[in-house]
Order: structure tokens, then sequence, then C-alpha cells
């Protein structure tokens, strides 16, 4: 692979959007290191990561994720995909696609749920208001 791989992932309201190139293995979100983020979150990150390392021993390639909108877990959920997805793409491993879908299915494949709209008349999306006759 010479070039370089861009791929997306989406979460809720966030968009993540992965450049992978051939390098030394680092990994920033947002053109910081991850291993800044708190440590839930940065072992989320970790999950794709060690599962390559796993099945295709060292991967040396350098990641950047830029990610906007949403909520600080949505933006790590996204992130996870785009990186899994880049991955799979600049890897062309069948193996390394099988061992992401049976970890967890969304490390490729987006949660397509959003929120529900509001209804006309109504100040939320779903339980209408009660009215009382006294």
């Amino acid at each position: 692979m010479n070039k370089n791989i861009v791929v997306s992932g989406k979460r809720k309201m966030s968009i993540a959007k992965a450049a992978i190139k051939p390098g030394t293995g680092k990994i920033k979100i947002n053109k910081q290191p991850y291993e800044f983020l708190p440590e839930l979150k940065r072992l989320m990150i970790e999950e794709p990561i060690r599962i390559a390392k796993e099945k295709l021993g060292d991967i040396n390639f350098d990641i950047d994720v830029l990610v906007k909108g949403g909520g600080i877990n949505s933006r790590i959920e996204a992130s996870r995909l785009a990186i899994a997805r880049a991955l799979v793409k600049a890897t062309e491993s069948n193996e390394l696609k099988k061992a992401y879908l049976s970890y967890d299915r969304n490390l490729l494949i987006a949660d397509i749920r959003r929120k529900e709209a509001y209804k006309p008349g109504d100040s939320k999306a779903r339980a209408k208001r009660q009215k009382s006759y006294r």
C-alpha cells in the first residue's frame, strides 16, 4: 500500500474520517495522540488495534482520525468504527474482517439508530400529554 486510504464511521450525530498510511503505528484523534483520552475511552479505541495485532502481527500504519459532531461517547464509537474499517481496507484481510465481526459487529457495521423526530403539536417524540377534565 503506497497511498492514503480514507474511510468514515458514523454514530448518532458524530462523523469520523480516518486516513491511514504506512508508518510506525501512531494513532491520532483530532491531531492528539489517543493515549491522552480517559482510560475507558482509550480502551475502546484500542479494541480494533489489539484485534489487528493478534491476527496480523505488527501493524505498521499511521492513522489520523478527524471526528466532529455529537457527544463524547458517540465520537469514540464513530472513531473506532472508522479505525477498524481503515485497517480492513488497508490490509485487505478477510481474516481480520471475520475477527472484527465475531468480536463486535459494530466495529465494521454502523449502528443506524437515530433520534426520533418530535411529533406535531407536542414537545416530545413518543408519549402524548394526558388531558384531565376537572
